[in-house]
């Protein structure tokens, strides 16, 4: 029998108030809370990825970095965080290299069902997020549940990313849409 542990991290409906879940989310709570006031940026952001499932060698988030568990968030090398990013990982968030978030960006997995009686009955879902390599995020982006961004894609600032997309495109609005290709030299395809 699965664990509501692992039903959460399969994207299956679990009960959030689990125990186990509860303490890892309070034990990240407490170690949060201390190391975002750390002004020394190596030890505040050695402390962050050893809360983490896996991150590059080139890991800087500037304070307050808020997640849920870290142990369903798995970052590539060279990646660069502003201050106030949040990533609720009820789901894994894979995140490439060469990624660079602005301030306020929003990574979020969890689902609530639209049933009513499900949640009043603390019933939670979840969907992953994937983020290709070298993706540009404005300050404010939030992204959705279930959404995967391919390859060099930049999102513009205060965008809502509601669905997936292909490599190498400009995405902007909310929801958010197309509104550049671009080509292998991150040049604005003519149309």
């Amino acid at each position: 029998m699965k664990t509501e542990r692992e039903k959460m991290t399969a994207g299956e409906s679990y009960q959030e108030f689990d125990a186990e879940l509860i303490a890892r989310r309070k034990f990240i709570r407490q170690q949060l809370q201390e190391i975002n006031q750390i002004t020394d940026n190596d030890n505040r952001n050695h402390r962050f990825q050893s809360l983490l499932a896996e991150t590059g060698d080139h890991f800087f988030v500037e304070s307050s970095f808020k997640f849920d568990y870290g142990f369903n968030i798995r970052i590539g090398d060279h990646f660069y965080g502003n201050y106030d990013i949040t990533m609720l990982d009820t789901c894994p968030i894979t995140i490439g290299s060469h990624c660079y978030f602005g301030p306020n960006v929003g990574l979020y997995t969890p689902v609530h069902p639209l049933d009513a009686k499900r949640r009043d009955a603390d019933v939670e879902m979840g969907a992953p997020i994937t983020i290709g390599n070298s993706v540009w995020m404005g300050g404010r982006v939030t992204v959705l549940p279930g959404v995967t961004l391919g390859n060099r894609v930049v999102v513009g600032a205060g965008s809502v990313v509601t669905k997936s997309f292909p490599d190498d495109v400009v995405i902007v609005g909310n929801p958010a849409r197309i509104i550049h290709h671009l080509d292998a030299n991150g040049d604005v395809i003519k149309n």
